[in-house]
């Protein structure tokens, strides 16, 4: 079984693959944690959830957090005996990437790409990812990875609003009925909800015209908040793991790597 490891600002996200059937998943915040407490929380969420760590067979990384790597990796190391394999250059993806600098491009971009040019073969798909910040990327019908935009998340906005002023309150966000507030709370929930709204609608029509022309094209969204705008019509579908997708498919494009570990720290 594959182990699949998503490494964010604000959430660790991780799945097992049973080949291409999914197992079970789980979540943790993002913490500059030891070798230790990565190594018991992962052996024990498996087992929690009727898991062996021994059958683990491989382990895939998307890391956009460059302090956690020394502690995942050698976590991976000393608790599962093997090698993870970071989505990082030199690894095959079967993607084309068509940026000016392929080196900068964060591996959790790289692994949604590489989920949506398998999940729909020959289809132009725009991926919106909802994390920390906001991703939004254009993969061609032809495998090529063009680039797209990036820009704040919601929480981001959200903790913005409440740190640098003095009277907005911390609020949760939701899905409001109505973007005319009658109270603070219900003022910053509809300008965060319909804001992001705008935003999303209007990044994604221009990016699918600069991408793709006139051509057809799929809109997928992916993250934690990317359900708050389901049945909005923003979306084609919403994909909630997508970059665990997309690094199972890779540890499949690369079978002679990730092998077990001498436990080298």
């Amino acid at each position: 079984m594959n182990l699949c490891i998503d490494v964010g600002n604000s959430q660790m996200h991780g799945a097992v693959y049973d080949g291409e059937r999914f197992v079970m998943q789980f979540r943790r915040e993002s913490s500059r944690s030891s070798r230790d407490e990565i190594g018991l929380f992962l052996v024990s969420v498996l087992r929690e959830h009727g898991v062996d760590p021994n059958a683990v067979s491989r382990i895939g990384v998307s890391c956009v957090v460059p302090d956690e790597m020394h502690s995942l990796r050698n976590a991976c190391r000393i608790y599962f005996e093997l090698e993870p394999l970071f989505l990082e250059a030199g690894l095959k993806t079967r993607l084309k990437i068509k940026t000016r600098n392929p080196l900068e491009v964060g591996a959790d971009r790289i692994a949604n790409a590489i989920a949506v040019s398998e999940m729909y073969p020959g289809t132009n798909v725009m991926v919106v990812d909802f994390g920390t910040a906001i991703t939004l990327d254009a993969v061609t019908s032809r495998r090529e990875y063009l680039g797209g935009s990036i820009c704040a998340g919601l929480g981001l906005a959200m903790k913005a609003l409440g740190s640098n002023t003095a009277k907005l309150p911390f609020v949760e966000i939701t899905r409001p009925t109505a973007a005319l507030g009658k109270s603070t709370i219900e003022c910053i929930q509809g300008g965060l909800y319909f804001g992001y709204f705008g935003m999303i609608k209007e990044l994604t029509g221009r990016l699918r015209k600069e991408a793709f022309g006139d051509e057809p094209s799929r809109v997928v969204a992916t993250g934690g908040f990317s359900q708050l705008y389901r049945d909005s019509g923003l979306f084609d579908e919403i994909v909630p793991d997508l970059v665990l997708r997309g690094l199972n498919l890779m540890l499949g494009f690369n079978p002679e790597a990730a092998v077990s570990a001498t436990a080298k720290v």
